[in-house]
């Protein structure tokens, strides 16, 4: 569960009230949660699994629009996640990343491919440093990619999309090392170590 930042919590707001100041903030485009300091109230019975599913209460939200109104407003304080407005922060649990990467276009070859990301929730994005891709890997050997959609917020790039990425793949110097990974919007984001390849 996310944690506050040890000021006095307020009265914790219902996800309804949140969903009401959000939509008024929402409407110019993506809200600048990043430049907002509103009191810590509570944290909110609100989780989104691993597969991009958001619960409020134990129960999935149903309303895509609702989902997507919430994601506009998400931020991330070091390892916590929090729904922030003017007036309101609430911590809530992000089992692995806010975001999930459903589908992604790839145009250009070499260096100049450009992949354009979209997201569960709508956002579109071309990946490159500003927008950087990333694989991790558990003790098993599985990986778990991801990449930069906005700010410190990532989306987990789901299995097909990753596997077509692995298809479109080139070896590369990183680092000094030969890498196996992919170009988008003129950088190289490795995958995995050529040495470790199969």
């Amino acid at each position: 569960m996310a944690k506050g930042n040890g000021a006095q919590k307020l009265d914790l707001p219902s996800a309804e009230s949140i969903a009401a100041s959000a939509s008024e903030v929402a409407k110019g485009g993506l809200p600048p949660v990043e430049k907002w300091d509103p009191p810590f109230c509570g944290d909110l019975d609100m989780r989104i699994a691993r597969d991009g599913t958001w619960f409020y209460l134990g129960t999935p939200i149903g309303r895509a629009g609702l989902v997507k109104l919430f994601s506009s407003i998400i931020r991330k304080d070091g390892d916590d996640y929090f729904l922030v407005t003017p007036v309101e922060k609430v911590g809530i649990t992000v089992e692995d990343a806010p975001f999930v990467a459903i589908d992604f276009d790839a145009v250009g070859d070499g260096s100049a491919q450009k992949l354009r990301f979209e997201t569960h929730v709508g956002d579109r994005f071309i990946a490159g440093p500003e927008n950087p891709i990333r694989v991790e890997y558990s003790q098993d050997g599985e990986p778990s990619p991801y990449v930069l959609v906005r700010r410190n917020l990532e989306a987990l790039i789901d299995r097909k999309s990753f596997y077509r990425l692995v298809d479109i793949g080139a070896h590369a110097e990183h680092e000094g090392e030969d890498w196996f990974g992919v170009w988008s919007g003129g950088a190289f984001f490795p995958i995995i170590r050529g040495s470790d390849l199969p």
